[in-house]
């Protein structure tokens, strides 16, 4: 038989003093919520109640029992209830964790205005570039960006835009160094490099004969933004997303290099969380809120406007 409901068939004959109405709070016969007794007391080894003919009353054993058992089919009762409220009403806490200069740049704003709409909500974010265990680490949603898709066939992925890599100098590095007109001339350049991931080689579609070329430099960092930084201040040349600098093409602060032999890649940008399945109210409405809000929005220079801003 199950427990927990001989648990809650008992604590109901102690509260009304009768098998028959227990049997008729439970919806079960008054000889079935007998069988539910007989069964927890045969399970715990001790007498529960006090049988007669007239009323039926807790022993000495039963009476220390109902206590603690009322209290926990109380608290359990509690539970479940804010467990189904929560999965209608957007409630709770939320770990949301994001690229750090595309939270920034765009996923904030948005989250002022979700914690406005969902009060009920109280939003914690991370901003990282690291690749967080959406599971292990207890995150809700993450916000990721990569160009060979997700590998984890666990995780549900939601794509809400798609931004490109650029090769990418400031206006004012171009000026003391030259603009590289081939892929070839990259080698003459400092190349910003991203710490843990390996400088790029890049293989010109045509022009200079299939050269490949790959490139280096003498500046590593590990965050997206930093490097942003550097490339702006005319460190060197950089590769980044335009959901990095797709503001500092727009407006001329950096400028596109050799996009017709190389073109860019495209990089997907997601919302990952755990599972379509029993989806909780306040990761369905963040999830679905963030989806809307950037498909109202264009964030970043298309790829013909990339071309249009190259250096030519």
């Amino acid at each position: 038989m199950d427990t927990l409901v001989s648990m809650k068939v008992f604590r109901h004959v102690v509260e009304v003093g009768s098998f028959v109405g227990a049997a008729e709070r439970m919806e079960m016969s008054a000889a079935m919520a007998s069988k539910h007794v007989m069964h927890l007391e045969q399970q715990l080894g001790a007498r529960l109640l006090n049988r007669t003919t007239r009323r039926v009353a807790p022993t000495e054993a039963g009476r220390e029992y109902y206590e603690r058992l009322s209290q926990v089919l109380t608290e359990l009762d509690e539970a479940e209830q804010a467990v189904g409220a929560a999965s209608v009403v957007p409630q709770g806490r939320l770990r949301v964790s994001s690229l750090s200069a595309f939270g920034l740049s765009h996923v904030m704003s948005a989250v002022a205005d979700y914690a406005a709409q969902y009060p009920q909500v109280t939003v914690e974010m991370t901003l990282s570039d690291r690749v967080v265990e959406l599971i292990d680490e207890g995150y809700d949603v993450a916000i990721r960006a990569s160009p060979h898709g997700l590998k984890s066939s666990s995780l549900i992925a939601r794509q809400i835009a798609t931004a490109h890599l650029v090769l990418c100098a400031s206006p004012e590095y171009l000026r003391r160094h030259g603009t590289p007109r081939r892929m070839a001339d990259l080698s003459r350049h400092n190349y910003l490099q991203y710490a843990g991931v390996p400088a790029p080689e890049f293989a010109s579609s045509g022009g200079d004969g299939g050269a490949r070329v790959r490139l280096s430099g003498n500046l590593i960092v590990n965050h997206l933004e930093a490097q942003r930084v550097l490339v702006l201040q005319g460190a060197g040349v950089a590769l980044l997303g335009t959901e990095v600098i797709g503001d500092d093409i727009a407006t001329g602060r950096l400028l596109p290099l050799l996009v017709t032999q190389s073109p860019p890649r495209e990089l997907p940008i997601h919302l990952v969380y755990a599972s379509r399945r029993h989806l909780s109210a306040k990761v369905r409405s963040f999830v679905d809120f963030l989806a809307a809000r950037f498909a109202d929005e264009a964030l970043w220079p298309s790829l013909e406007q990339i071309k249009a801003l190259a250096v030519s």
